[in-house]
């Protein structure tokens, strides 16, 4: 019997909290009273995630976790991040009175805070450090991604871990599997045997059982604090209210007007596949650049123009005056110059992919973007508009996206996502919620004692041969 009750305890998913208590006096003073107690809740917890809207502050959240966690263990606290965002919170750092030091290696580690890029991991010894927080934590998307499986291999025995990103990618279960994963709270494998079935013949599809949702989200609640605004936990929110955001599409001629019997058509042929898409982008490239051109010089201040392919970010610098390009093959010391000079207003007009410059930089600064053309990728379309359209953004943002009439599949295909992604975050805020609010403000449930005053008489049909003795039971 003792074997059975442990082994059903074993399968309980309610997470012990690893961490320790914590002074909120003692925080950081720039710390808003609700960012202050959800450090103290990360603390407490030890291992969480901090699944946060963009312009919600958590770079100081994370730079507070980090000092806390030094100043409670004595031992360095490691924080990776994209590149260019290492010398982002550095500043941010200094703004805030904690020191940030930016290294590569391990000869370069310092006592307290260490931050470094992603792509300098394997010159580390995680060994040497008490904290690990991976900022821009979506780098552990991909399910079976080298990156993904190195970092939770290597920081598998660091004590206190925090992960911090934008709520998660739509309806991507997997990411959160994996965040769990990481943090050592449950294998992304158990996850989806506890909670989830297959859907249909697909293997690769998984949807949530209908008795466990929502079990599902209280075990995530358990671990990460999922947020659009202070006021989804019951803070004040006025002061974190977006601008408004205005969308404006705009189609160029496709030049994909000719039929496979080279045939005049009236309208071009819509591109469904991927190759047919990079094909159609290809034959309007020209006619997209310009336009780009066009909205950047009537632009009021400075434009951050986005691209996808390498010839596009290349006629675009070409044509477009005072911009600067930030292409893979550029050095680092190039990529990152060229960032923070963006951020400071030193460059007028950035170009560059969303997978180089899409995560992690803060440009307030800026209020127009443009998209010469558009992926598939809805994540990467989210976090490059939210560069600029972030809690901390004065003006309104405007949103060029040019594409040709022949890739209106792409733009019904990000919309779906959207869709998607919009529905998700709903229901991690609805179902985390409460149980978010009452841990982090450290309320409790309000109960009554009942003590017995009469004795309980039981129905004579209820009694045993062996009570027939007994009168009453109290």
């Amino acid at each position: 019997m003792n074997d059975y009750k442990e082994f059903i305890k074993s399968k309980l998913t309610q997470i012990k909290s690893s961490g320790f208590e914590s002074d909120k006096s003692q925080y950081n003073k720039n710390l808003f009273d609700w960012q202050r107690d959800i450090v103290y809740w990360a603390l407490k917890k030890g291992k969480a995630c901090l699944f946060e809207d963009c312009g919600l502050g958590k770079t100081l959240q994370q730079l507070s976790f980090a000092e806390e966690v030094y100043k409670h263990t004595g031992e360095n606290v490691l924080i990776l991040a994209p590149l260019a965002v290492a010398a982002q919170t550095r500043n941010e750092g200094r703004k805030f009175g904690i020191d940030v030091n930016i290294c590569r290696t391990q000869d370069d580690v310092k006592q307290g805070i260490n931050i470094t890029n992603y792509e300098m991991i394997d010159h580390f010894d995680e060994s040497t450090f008490g904290g690990i927080i991976l900022d821009e934590s979506s780098i552990l998307k991909n399910s079976t991604g080298a990156t993904r499986i190195a970092l939770t291999e290597k920081f598998k025995d660091t004590p206190y871990k925090l992960c911090c990103t934008a709520t998660p990618a739509p309806n991507d279960f997997m990411e959160i599997g994996n965040h769990a994963e990481f943090l050592g709270i449950m294998t992304q494998t158990e996850m989806l045997a506890t909670y989830f079935v297959h859907d249909g013949k697909n293997t690769s599809k998984w949807r949530l059982k209908g008795h466990a949702k929502d079990k599902f989200f209280e075990w995530i609640a358990s671990w990460a604090c999922c947020m659009t605004s202070p006021a989804d936990l019951g803070y004040d929110g006025k002061d974190y209210q977006l601008p408004p955001l205005n969308i404006h599409e705009i189609q160029v001629e496709s030049g994909n007007t000719e039929n496979e019997d080279g045939q005049m058509m009236f309208y071009a042929e819509i591109a469904e596949s991927l190759s047919e898409r990079r094909e159609a982008r290809k034959e309007s490239l020209e006619r997209r650049a310009e336009k780009s051109k066009e909205i950047a010089e009537q632009a009021d201040g400075q434009s951050l123009i986005w691209c996808d392919f390498n010839d596009e970010s290349a006629l675009l610098s070409e044509i477009i005056p005072d911009s600067v390009e930030v292409k893979g093959a550029d050095s680092d010391e190039h990529k990152k110059t060229s960032m923070i000079n963006f951020s400071q207003g030193k460059v007028k007009r950035l170009i560059s992919k969303p997978k180089i410059a899409g995560w992690g930089m803060n440009w307030q600064n800026c209020n127009t973007v443009i998209f010469c053309g558009l992926s598939d990728s809805f994540e990467s379309y989210y976090q490059a508009v939210r560069r600029c359209w972030r809690f901390g953004q004065k003006k309104p943002v405007d949103v060029y996206i040019i594409t040709s009439e022949a890739e209106i599949s792409v733009k019904q295909n990000i919309e779906r996502k959207q869709a998607e992604a919009q529905h998700m975050t709903a229901q991690l805020v609805k179902y985390t919620k409460d149980i978010l609010s009452s841990e982090i403000k450290g309320t409790i449930r309000i109960s009554e004692k009942y003590i017995a005053v009469e004795e309980m008489r039981l129905p004579i049909w209820l009694r045993s041969e062996s009570d027939e003795s007994k009168k009453s039971v109290c």
